[in-house]
């Protein structure tokens, strides 16, 4: 694995990065650890958090994917670690933390305390990435910068960062950053795959220009890129459960994820990566990292298996021919998870 930067903070951190959002739902306590464990022994530097984690949430798991990684991180050096978390936010109705009276605004007050219970999960001091889960564009974004600034003097966080922000946020951020002299985002972690490339674009401009790194999630399409939905919807996959049982909201996020045109992206894709000798999964997390505004990709995993898989890909590097046959797949089938013209399984 290649070492990067978030942004200009400073922190160099490994170019995957571990995600846990499956820890306290899919995965037990145990089985998180296990696959810490592993992702750690493997040279995984960089672990990636959210207070409202496990998904899908739920009242009664908030909060608990952060304790798990805590009691991890009392077994290893707390500075080989660079961990990161996140406010959940307004949430834009997806979900409504059971804490702080239900409150999600960006300020100063809910910022504090959401760090301070974060910092008490995750049994640590300090952390090395705090990022905003969803925006909150009701407010004006120096009054967060200015609250997540006092926080950074205070020594608890070391850089901060956005998460599921559009081009004008991210940019309406820096702008205020650096009109009253506060702190950057130094990351935006956004939605980035080979089902969903809109990134390259706009927000890949912006990183390039202002030094803000991306830190792509669900590169693998929320599970579409490993091909397991292409014989149907496997049992306990968290999409076959959200258009099985899920509300509207995670019906509809399933269904943009788990279409005709993303299934067939997926199959021309898997057809690309058997030619290459390798899974699609490798090839989906390769190709991602392989970005020059990408600083690490966000890696997620149910079983030790499933990141070994991940991981075949850390040293993988795809040729130019390869990334033209990709690019050609896309030209054919643009921006497949796209919402309209969508067809539900």
């Amino acid at each position: 694995m290649q070492r990067r930067t978030l942004g200009t903070s400073g922190i160099a951190v490994t170019d995957i990065c571990m995600g846990t959002m499956t820890f306290g739902s899919q995965c037990d306590e145990v089985l998180s650890h296990r696959i810490l464990d592993c992702a750690f022994d493997a040279g995984i530097e960089f672990y990636d958090a959210a207070e409202m984690y496990p998904v899908p949430p739920q009242k009664e798991t908030f909060g608990r994917t952060e304790e798990i990684v805590g009691t991890w991180l009392q077994t290893k050096p707390r500075e080989q670690v660079i961990l990161a978390t996140k406010i959940t936010g307004p949430g834009h109705g997806w979900f409504t933390p059971p804490v702080r009276g239900g409150r999600t605004a960006l300020d100063a007050h809910q910022i504090k305390l959401a760090l301070e219970e974060s910092l008490r999960r995750l049994r640590t001091d300090y952390i090395d990435l705090y990022q905003t889960h969803w925006p909150d564009h009701s407010m004006r974004y120096e009054d967060t910068l200015a609250a997540l600034t006092r926080l950074i003097e205070q020594g608890k966080i070391r850089a901060i960062g956005c998460s599921n922000e559009t081009c004008w946020g991210v940019m309406k951020s820096l702008w205020a950053a650096d009109n009253h002299k506060l702190a950057r985002y130094n990351t935006v972690q956004n939605n980035f795959s080979l089902i969903n490339r809109r990134c390259e674009s706009e927000l890949a401009q912006v990183c390039r220009r202002e030094m803000v790194s991306l830190l792509p999630y669900s590169p693998l399409g929320g599970g579409v890129l490993t091909g397991k939905y292409n014989s149907g919807l496997p049992s306990g996959a968290r999409f076959t459960d959200y258009l099985q049982s899920g509300g509207p909201r995670q019906k509809m996020m399933a269904a943009r994820f788990v279409n005709s045109r993303t299934l067939e992206t997926a199959n021309r894709l898997s057809v690309v990566a058997r030619e290459l000798g390798i899974s699609l999964t490798a090839l989906a997390v390769a190709w991602s990292r392989q970005h020059d505004f990408v600083a690490s990709t966000i890696i997620g995993a149910t079983s030790v298996e499933q990141l070994e898989e991940s991981l075949n890909a850390r040293d993988l590097i795809l040729d130019e021919s390869t990334l033209q046959l990709i690019d050609d797949i896309d030209a054919e089938i643009p921006n497949p998870m796209r919402e309209d013209g969508l067809r539900r399984l």
